[in-house]
């Protein structure tokens, strides 16, 4: 069948193993100081070990591939003495790389904090850095993209209520940051129903690759 599936990229693998660590389901596993793709059908297509890699070697691809077995998943987590969740926590990698949709509550209306100098975060997930975000994490979908160079939060002062607020925002300089982000917003605009994307950037020519 065809489905969407990860992919490994051995060039870019510097063999951590994180991305095994993160996978609860088994599928992945280390050949040769190299990350490998060992079960394809282990492998559900959610991509919980994209924000574990630290090199960017993972992605999807919609290709021939067995159908995911949940009853060998099961099978297996059990002869290894694990617990089975549809929804299992995050293992693996740096533990700000994990998703997560963040609900506010304001202690006081918006224009009360304002008066007394506490303007309430506009941050609606976590995280914001482009390489960390994986690509199908649920609060993508349906969306209004932001996407920003770094410094912008800092030279604007009304950033979060300008621009962040009801959008899910994502930054990244392209000066310091290795290779371009055109892979990840791809397959972000790709995976996701995404409704809008504004982009915010710097007057200099180093900022123009966002």
């Amino acid at each position: 069948m065809i489905r969407k599936i990860i992919k490994i990229d051995g060039d870019k693998c510097n063999g951590c193993g994180l991305c095994a660590e993160a996978c609860h389901e088994g599928a992945i596993g280390m050949v040769n100081g190299k990350a490998k793709l060992l079960h394809e059908h282990y492998c559900d297509g959610l991509g919980d070990c994209l924000p574990a890699c630290p090199t960017d070697a993972i992605s999807f691809e919609e290709r021939d591939a067995p159908a995911y077995d949940e009853a060998a998943v099961k099978a297996n987590m059990a002869r290894a003495g694990k617990v089975f969740a549809t929804e299992a926590p995050p293992k693996g990698g740096c533990p700000g790389s994990n998703n997560h949709s963040i609900k506010r509550v304001l202690a006081a209306p918006v224009p009360e904090a304002q008066a007394a100098g506490d303007m309430p975060s506009r941050l609606n997930q976590w995280p914001v850095q482009i390489k960390l975000a994986a690509a199908n994490a649920p609060y993508f979908d349906g969306a209004k993209l932001l996407i920003a160079a770094d410094c912008t939060a800092y030279a604007y002062a009304g950033f979060h209520d300008k621009f962040m607020k009801d959008r899910v925002t994502l930054i990244g300089c392209p000066k310091l940051d290795e290779g371009d982000y055109s892979d990840k917003l791809t397959a972000i605009l790709k995976e996701n129903t995404i409704k809008s994307v504004t982009v915010v950037r710097m007057e200099v020519p180093c900022c123009a690759g966002i």
